[in-house]
């Protein structure tokens, strides 16, 4: 069980939920809410999530890319305590679970009532794009990390279709304000995946994998980096200031010490194999200001102080 705790990844989780957080208190902030799709479109999240550790140990794996040049912690298959085998029976496992929660948070959405049957089938089929999109980063021949597509589709899936897809479940409309802070969130996670292929670059390149670190070079990568990590602070901003924000409710900013450290860090880095404890601190920070935006779309923080006194 110790070994598929560390392939599931436990600290990846926080950041991959963060535009269902957002996505889901937007949509309460304006009357809207329901438990059911909370819920079970953070299971779905989470699945995926996993699903995407589980191919990434699997396809690195099987290909010879996680080896000793590697900087991270070994994997589970790298250091053999799971056999490709028996992760490819997880995936499997995790791929069917993963789309009865997506089935699920399908039918308490829309509840296949006849004017929104198009939506199901639009969303079932989101769904298991998000699988497969999961599983081919890494895995085949054709995988599009090697190819340096990673980027692109984590901004997809875990910013826009996670913040822009629980809010239009709840509300059956499109709120273009929300591109905000989706694309905030799509770009701190696509930051991750920059920082971890940052931290790989040479490793990759003796791989063969060409992300996007690879093709740009480290220098543009760590501009590349601070373009992500800083738009998105703006963009949450912005959010704030055209949503009207009471003062009180810009506790958000809170979120942007760490953020601004971790870029101080980045910024000073001249050893790429010392970025790995950034990976974390990143990930945190993305997943607290969901969480401070989420209470900052829903309460006034003087209110609630009065109350509590």
């Amino acid at each position: 069980m110790k070994h598929w705790v560390e392939a599931a990844r436990v600290r990846t989780l926080p950041l991959s939920v963060s535009g269902i957080i957002v996505g889901s208190f937007y949509a309460m902030s304006q009357g809207m809410f329901n438990w059911y799709i909370v819920a079970f479109a953070l299971l779905t999240t989470l699945g995926l999530q996993i699903l995407s550790n589980f191919a990434n140990d699997y396809g690195d794996g099987v290909k010879g890319t996680d080896n000793n040049d590697r900087v991270g912690p070994k994997r589970a298959i790298q250091s053999g305590n799971i056999t490709p085998q028996a992760m490819k029976k997880a995936m499997v496992v995790t791929s069917l679970i993963t789309l009865v929660f997506a089935m699920l948070l399908i039918y308490f959405a829309f509840k296949f009532e006849e004017g929104y049957l198009k939506y199901s089938f639009i969303f079932l089929i989101l769904g298991i794009l998000a699988i497969a999109s999961a599983i081919r980063y890494t895995v085949g021949k054709g995988a599009y990390g090697y190819r340096g597509y990673g980027d692109f589709f984590v901004f997809i899936f875990f910013g826009l279709v996670s913040a822009f897809g629980v809010y239009f479940m709840f509300s059956k409309t499109i709120d273009w304000l929300l591109l905000l802070p989706a694309t905030a969130i799509g770009f701190l996670s696509v930051g991750v995946l920059n920082l971890n292929n940052m931290r790989d670059e040479e490793s990759d390149r003796k791989a063969g994998k060409n992300t996007l670190v690879v093709k740009m070079g480290g220098a543009t990568a760590k501009k590349y980096h601070f373009f992500l990590v800083v738009s998105a602070m703006v963009l949450v901003l912005l959010f704030a200031f055209l949503n009207d924000f009471h003062i009180d409710q810009y506790i958000f900013v809170v979120a942007y010490f760490p953020l601004i450290s971790h870029l101080i860090t980045v910024y000073k880095n001249r050893n790429p194999k010392l970025l790995d404890p950034e990976l974390k601190k990143l990930a945190i920070s993305t997943f607290l200001l969901s969480i401070l935006l989420a209470l900052c779309l829903i309460f006034f923080i003087s209110d609630m102080v009065i109350n509590y006194v």
